[in-house]
């Protein structure tokens, strides 16, 4: 056994969506770089589609039950597990270019929907549950700026040795080398993480005493999201939040050549970390306003850009179809052709983000809640990438993305109604100077006795044993081996 200590600014909640940031930046930013190519970089836009929805299928099948499994394995396993998806599926892709094997890359996709499905649970548990209530909305800022930046870097890097070995129509050998690398970069990182009873806010809590649940217990609140109205009523924002990933890709490989969708990717990735820095510090976190409306001005502000942005979409879409471009005629860069560049995505999942963390701060909760959005937005896109699959009109896929955002913004209007300017007084906050001050009471006199003879219940020995492992974190004795 070893001794670990662990410095202050380790254990806090920044610290930790910093961190899980970083895993997402390497793992998650690689997949969206490669994603955002066009058809993953291949010319087969079909064969894409089918792994994507077959992916977005099994993701949303395992995400309904994906906030239980995190909670009962803990964040750092979570994560870890989660990541390697990830990696093989980029492996897939560029087996697919090479040999062209197209099962892999479906094998590949369904196993990625799994795992990341567990992977988005932990982040959502970390992001949402470990910040205090006045930086949730910059928890998520941090959390997508770091994310985004890892899908610049990755699009970058694309970019250049596109540019490097010429104009190119698939994304090159040396690319996909490059992402898995930062990939398995990203997977070792996931054990940096802590668990919520390691972490402290700044006001002194502690996320939450109980490590770990029990399977028991996860499955009973698993199923009570779906009596949850507020859950309920947010299944239309969650259902169209990716729905047009699908669309925006086709339009990225049908139009564009290799060396102009990575270019494009670069683009899109700086918007989002623009957008999610300003929402998140300049609206969803302002101090001077109360919590509920400042969710009113995030809704109004998310409201506005979508409808600015799909109207002049729709502008730019009616004056093409699919049939017409070919390999012959694809747009590039170098043509000096403009085409839309935005960043509401990171806006809009901000804003989801931003409501479901305002509903509850215990970390078990906020866990299921990220896997139940991450599972209804995969349906979305398992369907909007089964339509893609099938060469639905352009036009059609842009007006059921735009209708379905609209229709989700009245109910997500409802649910900010109820949201209270705290929670504080509804759940049991447990404070370090608190512990600090029980503890030895605990550990020397009667409660002890008493967990010695079996008097006591099995959840107040589970609590105790919670408190005696955060004692000993805080005091910097905590051993791993």
């Amino acid at each position: 056994m070893f001794r670990i200590t662990l410095p202050r600014w380790y254990t806090t909640p920044t610290t930790q969506v910093v961190l899980v940031g970083i895993t997402c930046f390497a793992t998650v930013g690689m997949f969206s770089a490669v994603s955002n190519l066009g058809a993953g970089g291949q010319q087969d836009v079909s064969l894409s589609d089918t792994s994507n929805g077959v992916l977005y299928g099994f993701f949303a099948v395992t995400g309904l039950i994906s906030g239980g499994i995190c909670n009962v394995l803990g964040p750092p396993l979570t994560l870890f597990i989660g990541t390697l998806g990830y990696a093989l599926y980029v492996g897939a892709l560029w087996c697919h270019q090479t040999t062209n094997n197209g099962w892999f890359l479906i094998l590949a996709g369904a196993l990625l929907g799994m795992t990341a499905a567990l992977l988005w649970s932990a982040q959502g548990q970390i992001m949402m549950s470990y910040p205090l209530e006045k930086d949730k909305g910059k928890a998520f800022a941090i959390f997508w700026a770091i994310f985004q930046f890892g899908t610049f870097i990755g699009s970058l890097i694309a970019l250049i040795i596109n540019l490097r070995e010429g104009k190119l129509l698939s994304v090159a050998t040396s690319t996909y080398i490059a992402f898995l690398i930062i990939i398995f970069f990203g997977i070792a990182s996931s054990f940096l993480v802590l668990g919520p009873n390691r972490v402290i806010r700044g006001d002194g809590t502690i996320v939450k005493l109980q490590a770990k649940a029990n399977i028991k217990d996860e499955v009973k609140g698993t199923l009570l999201l779906f009596k949850d109205w507020r859950m309920l009523a947010l299944l239309p924002m969650s259902f169209a939040s990716n729905y047009f990933y699908a669309y925006q890709g086709a339009l990225n490989a049908n139009l564009f050549d290799g060396t102009t969708r990575a270019l494009n990717a670069v683009l899109e990735s700086l918007g989002a970390v623009v957008g999610a820095l300003f929402i998140g510090y300049l609206i969803l976190d302002v101090d001077r306003f109360k919590r509920r409306s400042r969710g009113y001005a995030g809704l109004g502000f998310v409201t506005a850009i979508t409808i600015v942005i799909w109207s002049v979409t729709l502008a730019w879409q009616v004056t093409f179809t699919r049939a017409d471009f070919t390999d012959n005629n694809r747009i590039s860069f170098r043509d000096h052709k403009v085409y839309p560049v935005y960043f509401g995505d990171a806006c809009y999942q901000a804003l989801v983000y931003w409501i479901m963390s305002a509903l509850s701060n215990d970390p078990f909760t906020l866990a299921r809640f990220a896997g139940f959005y991450k599972a209804i937005q995969s349906a979305g896109s398992a369907g909007s990438f089964g339509m893609d699959a099938v060469n639905t009109p352009f036009l059609n896929e842009l007006l059921g993305s735009w209708i379905m955002m609209l229709v989700s913004f009245p109910l997500a209007f409802i649910v900010i109604r109820s949201i209270k300017d705290t929670n504080y007084t509804d759940e049991k906050m447990v404070y370090v100077d608190d512990i600090k001050g029980g503890v030895e009471a605990v550990l020397h006199g009667e409660v002890l006795e008493s967990a010695s003879k079996g008097s006591l219940e099995k959840g107040e020995l589970e609590t105790l044993r919670a408190v005696i492992e955060v004692e000993k974190f805080v005091r910097n004795e905590h051993i791993l081996d």
